[in-house]
């Protein structure tokens, strides 16, 4: 931007109030400032992406932009807002420099706490958010599907370990953890999901069955909280659904159907 004459400072020239947000890779400052990069660098680049399981043979990409989301936009909008409050006391203007690998030291909290106190740090699949724990995994079930298993309280690990009937010498899986996993695996893939799914729902016991994308858009719960209900019209016909964002109901216009814009 200041290449093309609109950096910081030769905008506050223009407007002295200005709330100027840059958001990039590695921030404004630093040895890797001008480096290039992806959401998968970024995670790459800050340990994060190390933490989660897999073999060297068969690593797995995660579905989801973390850095993009999580470390770039959501922190934009927060340090906007503080930073329109800062400049109605101060009346001066702000430029925040948003690293998206800032934020990524913040979801490896569990990792830095025990790596700092104990002087070692865990590897791939190492934590019980990361596949170390049988409570905190995914299982197959007979038809292909994945069983999503949250249970990491006792009363939700007595639950579900009650309603599929684990044997009670494997339920204490502080003793052999492996185990225990492999006996539940074994249990949940001799049944189907649409035979598990009744019995998990009932037990409510923080385990589900995991939800193709374009089943989740249709379930009543996201349909009745109106995270769909936004369409846009275009221009050549048809309709679509607007991308659901994070913003409170009371500060979303009411539904409607909009029409976007005609290309060029």
């Amino acid at each position: 931007m200041a290449r093309l004459g609109l950096g910081f400072d030769d905008v506050r020239k223009i407007n002295p109030r200005i709330v100027y947000c840059s958001i990039s890779g590695y921030g404004q400052s630093g040895p890797r400032a001008g480096e290039a990069g992806h959401d998968i660098n970024y995670i790459g680049n800050t340990g994060l992406l190390a933490l989660q399981p897999g073999s060297l043979d068969s690593p797995v990409v995660p579905p989801a932009l973390i850095a993009d989301i999580a470390g770039g936009t959501f922190p934009a909008v927060i340090n906007i807002l503080l930073a329109l409050r800062t400049r109605d006391q101060s009346g001066q203007s702000v430029h925040l420099d948003i690293a998206m690998t800032d934020a990524m030291f913040t979801f490896a909290w569990y990792a830095l706490a025990l790596g700092q106190a104990s002087g070692r740090f865990p590897g791939a699949g190492e934590l019980r958010l990361t596949g170390a724990s049988p409570r905190y995994q995914l299982y197959p079930t007979k038809d292909g599907k994945l069983v999503a298993c949250g249970a990491l309280e006792q009363k939700f690990w007595d639950s579900f370990t009650r309603v599929i009937a684990l044997p009670p010498d494997l339920v204490d899986d502080s003793k052999d953890p492996q185990r225990t996993r492999a006996a539940v695996a074994q249990i949940i893939g001799s049944r189907t999901a649409q035979e598990w799914q009744p019995v998990f729902a009932k037990a409510d016991c923080c385990v589900t069955i995991v939800a193709p994308l374009e089943q989740a858009i249709s379930d009543p719960h996201f349909q009745g909280r109106g995270l769909f209900a936004h369409l846009l019209e275009g221009w050549k016909g048809g309709t679509m659904p607007a991308l659901p964002v994070p913003v409170a109901p009371q500060f979303r216009s009411k539904p409607a159907r909009k029409k976007a814009p005609k290309l060029g």
